[in-house]
């Protein structure tokens, strides 16, 4: 039953991390390419900070000949600073370097830009926040070399574009969180695919530090550095490394000049990416570059520093991308040179106009006069994608023609296959004609489609299916199409745990001459809208998903659909239960380590308490069963929750400095570990007993994996060693222990903590594999006794004889089955530590991998988050290493303490570890050191 259940867990596992990995298709994006050998100049750098620094560096990045012209690095261009993530090259640069010479290339006006990028080394500092401080100083001094070298220059540029990918992007926002920074050093920051909201693992105190630095900076200083321009573009759903609601900036609603855009929503882009695609993905680089180009000074050569000019620049390129480009609005009166043949009136509500292969003048015009009471909007597409004026608002009638306009065309919005402006008729008091101008003057052919609509009558509410009905439960919805735009509100669509599959089904009498569809997801608090595209007729099936909860309660999503006229839409929507598992491994995923552990010293837990209860441990699938007793986590979990919520209790746990409850990462993209009282909300309360038996399916398969690679490694390595019938193989005296103990602490305070405890882990698993080998063993010789003995009596010995032979065959051991029970007893004991050991190992790995990297620059690394905490942990496993079941069954007292304090021990690790991993270390350690207590007092 338990190995059904626990494959049950693990298929519903399965199916999550299948539609997180695989379940938004493959990446579309197009390839960067180098037209010519990219070449990386090394800049010198002053020699203290080289000294600080070794394993850092700045480069520039060139291509032929411009890389043969700036080797003496006498630069003229705009300065840009491409800063790597974690464990990010710093040749990552070339997408964006050589799309900008090329296009540098292909300008009339002569300015480029001078692409620099810097080397990290590589370094994992999205899982070790210890080096994030030293990056953000580099940064500081490179940008004050890059700046020396324009110092002999006419225009030198006051300041450097910074361009991040990953954690390379929060890190150029922790350059305002240095002490002796000069904001005006920055004035644009470019982040891809970067976590601003929080660290995606929190596996040391140093990362989140660092994000509570820089958080406190930009919140306290908002107001000095509202000039400082911050646009963050999220993957989307493929980059299930950093997902997208992490890198919302948190911001002021007013200061317009900090941007977060998911890739899906940029114009010219409408594709998702993975977490390092973003980089080179070349829809995303053409509109960096633009952006980039568009904000330099034809006078200086240099960035713009308007704050304004800078906002118009970023809106254009990564929101709207209306026709009239930054600067180029019109707001002086319009006037109309062409013949009174051109024009024509249209008395009818809708206009549908295919332009003929002659190159022509054509206007249509519509009467507002008689219409503004009965119609709230007007709407226009078309797929003359031509970035011109197209909409005006006439002012001035003579006759039949507009002899003064205004122009409306700043209003349109980019879509994947055609372009569209709406406009409120209302709005319009001073214009009595809308002028559409589908003029082909190079004889391109394409259609425009406009109606004057009524608002409500455009507009349905649908309510979603509950979470929790698993596709059982349809919403059905038909339209009639007699518009060109109908908007579905999908009421009560607003949290991230929620996903659907909607189904849009298209009926047309005649297709010929008709648009696409493009069916649109918008989300009114962030800007993850998404689009899909849809011939006529055809079924369309959309997974909906949300990267961010709703801030309020006054919105939900919404389901645009730009249809065809005359046409008959059916949508469905359903609950999609895989999507749901990939969205709760979305976002709850980086927590299951925490259950897993808390799994883990539950089962240990249960075999304490059948060695107390009958002398033996019960095995891993037994243990794992018992210990799923949710009810002992949850209810102790939801009465410090409901006391939290009492004033009186909110102070006296202050008083006492215990840290705030963390809460799952459910309910917005904000931070949630300073509000307690979001935990208590209906979904992440249903949510944490299906993490329990997630966290619970990982803790049984792994131990399950580690006893069968610890059983099959033990015969590779049992002819290395000889055969042993005592339980106490592989242990060590007390004075070892201790030599033991010292070394390891030495080691671990001169070079890493995580090597030392690296150390004691594997030897805490040879300890297991002598087990292992004596169970073996002892089985063997057990099976191979009662034939030895029947061959003494077949040949005239007596019965006292054959058990000398025995006792001769097995040097001075006893062999009994008692003997072997008591070697099994301790397998399954010093199993299931081994397992909880290896966890805390690779909790620490990063650091360990860390410290490997840069060896050849120092020994010791500095900070350790694994030094001193594990002092306590490394003595307990070395200690450990000579427990076994006896040993417990004689400690009364301190035994039944461990097992009364295991449960409160894994209740505060729900309470405190899900948003600070790292701190499951200290929990764990903690019980190990009680267990040591019950083993030797």
């Amino acid at each position: 039953m338990s190995y059904a259940f626990y494959g049950f867990a693990l298929g519903l596992l399965l199916v999550g991390l299948r539609d997180l990995l695989f379940g938004f298709g493959e990446i579309r994006c197009s390839m960067t390419y180098m037209f010519e050998y990219p070449e990386y100049r090394r800049v010198q750098l002053p020699r203290r900070v080289a000294r600080l620094y070794p394993s850092y560096g700045l480069y520039l990045y060139g291509e032929g000949a411009y890389a043969q012209e700036s080797r003496g690095l006498k630069l003229t261009g705009a300065p840009v600073l491409f800063l790597p993530g974690n464990a990010g090259s710093y040749k990552q640069a070339r997408s964006l370097g050589s799309v900008a010479l090329r296009k540098a290339e292909n300008l009339d006006r002569p300015i480029h830009m001078n692409v620099f990028t810097i080397d990290f080394n590589e370094e994992l500092v999205a899982l070790y926040g210890g080096s994030l401080r030293r990056q953000t100083q580099f940064l500081h001094e490179s940008i004050k070399a890059i700046l020396r070298l324009y110092k002999d220059r006419p225009d030198p540029p006051t300041g450097v574009v910074l361009v991040g990918h990953s954690m390379g992007g929060v890190v150029a926002r922790a350059l305002f969180a240095l002490a002796r920074f000069n904001p005006r050093l920055v004035s644009l920051i470019i982040t891809q695919a970067s976590p601003h909201q929080a660290p995606v693992l929190s596996l040391d105190p140093y990362i989140l530090e660092f994000y509570s630095r820089v958080r406190q900076r930009w919140a306290t200083s908002a107001e000095d550095l509202r000039n400082v321009s911050v646009l963050s573009v999220g993957g989307g759903h493929l980059d299930f490394q950093v997902r997208s609601g992490l890198t919302a900036l948190s911001c002021p609603n007013d200061d317009l000049n900090k941007m977060s855009v998911v890739a899906t929503a940029v114009p010219r882009s409408w594709l998702s990416t993975d977490h390092i695609s973003i980089v080179w993905c070349k829809e995303l680089v053409l509109a960096t570059v633009r952006v980039l180009f568009d904000l330099i000074e034809p006078e200086t050569g240099q960035f713009t520093e308007s704050p304004q000019k800078r906002m118009s620049v970023l809106n254009y390129h990564f929101f709207r991308h209306p026709v009239l480009k930054p600067g180029g609005a019109q707001d002086d009166p319009v006037t109309f040179s062409a013949p009174p043949e051109a024009w024509k009136e249209v008395n009818t509500l809708r206009l549908f106009y295919s332009a003929p292969k002659e190159a022509q003048v054509k206007y249509f015009l519509f009467a507002l006069s008689s219409r503004r009471k009965a119609y709230s909007h007007f709407h226009c597409r078309s797929n003359n994608m031509d970035m011109t004026s197209w909409l005006y608002g006439c002012t001035q009638m003579s006759g039949s023609m507009c002899v003064q306009a205004v122009d409306l065309s700043s209003q349109t919005e980019l879509l994947p296959v055609y372009k569209a402006v709406t406009v409120k008729i209302s709005e319009l008091l001073s214009v009595s004609h809308l002028i559409i101008d589908a003029s082909n003057p190079s004889g391109a052919q394409f259609v425009v489609e406009c109606e004057l609509q009524r608002e409500e009558s455009l507009t349905v509410s649908v309510q979603v299916p509950h979470v929790l009905s698993s596709g059982l439960t349809v919403s059905d919805i038909s339209i009639n199409s007699s518009g060109l735009l109908h908007t579905l509100q999908l009421q009560d669509f607003h949290q991230v745990y929620q996903a659907f599959r909607i189904t849009i089904t298209s009926h047309c009498k005649t297709t010929k001459d008709r648009l696409p569809s493009v069916y649109r997801l918008r989300v009114p608090w962030f800007h993850e809208d998404s689009f899909d595209i849809a011939s006529i007729p055809s079924v369309s099936e959309i997974y909906s998903v949300l990267h961010s909860s709703r801030p309020d309660n006054a919105s939900s999503a919404l389901l645009q659909l730009h249809t065809a006229p005359n046409c008959q839409y059916k949508v469905s929507i359903r609950t999609s239960f895989p999507k749901v598992l990939g969205q709760i491994l979305r976002f709850c995923g980086p927590v299951l380590p925490v259950y897993s552990a808390v799994m883990l010293l539950l089962m240990i837990g249960a075999q304490l308490s059948s060695i107390k209860r009958s002398g033996h441990p019960v095995g891993i699938q037994e243990g794992m069963s018992k210990s799923l007793q949710l009810h002992k986590l949850e209810l102790p979990l939801l009465l410090l929750l409901l006391l939290l919520r009492q004033s009186w209790f909110q102070d006296v746990w202050s008083s006492l400095g215990l840290p705030a409850v963390d809460a799952l990462p459910l309910n917005s993209a904000e931070d949630l570990s300073q509000d307690p009282k979001a935990f208590m909300q209906e979904w992440p309360r249903l949510l944490s007993p299906l993490l329990c038996v997630l966290g619970a399916s990982i803790a049984f398969w792994g131990s399950t994996v580690l006893r069968v690679f610890v059983y099959f490694l033990s015969f590779f390595l049992a002819p290395l060693h000889r055969p042993s019938v005592s339980r106490d193989c592989g242990t060590l005296g007390l004075h070892s222990q201790i030599l033991l103990i010292i070394f390891l602490s030495v080691l671990g305070g001169v070079t890493c903590g995580a090597l030392a405890l690296m150390l004691s882990s594997l030897l805490y698993l040879y300890r297991v594999l002598r087990l292992q080998m004596t169970e073996r063993s002892l089985s063997h010789m057990l099976n191979l006794a009662p034939q030895k003995v029947s061959q003494n009596s077949e040949n005239g010995f007596g019965a006292s004889d054959g058990h000398s032979k025995v006792k001769e065959c097995n040097g001075s051991h006893l062999l009994s089955e008692s003997v072997l029970q008591d070697v099994r007893d301790d397998l399954q004991l010093h199993c299931s530590l081994a397992t909880l050991l290896t966890f805390t190992m690779m909790l620490s790995v990063p650091s360990l991998i860390h410290w490997m990297h840069n060896l050849r620059y120092w020994i010791h690394l500095d900070p350790d988050p694994c030094w001193p905490h594990t002092v306590p942990l490394l003595i307990s496993s070395v200690l450990l290493i000579g427990c076994n079941t006896h040993h417990l069954l004689r400690s009364k007292l301190m035994l039944n303490l461990t097992l009364h304090l295991l449960v409160p021990l894994c209740v505060g690790m729900l309470a405190f570890c899900p948003l600070h991993i790292y701190r499951v270390t200290y929990f764990l350690s903690t019980a190990l050191t009680l267990l040591v207590c019950s083993c030797y007092f």
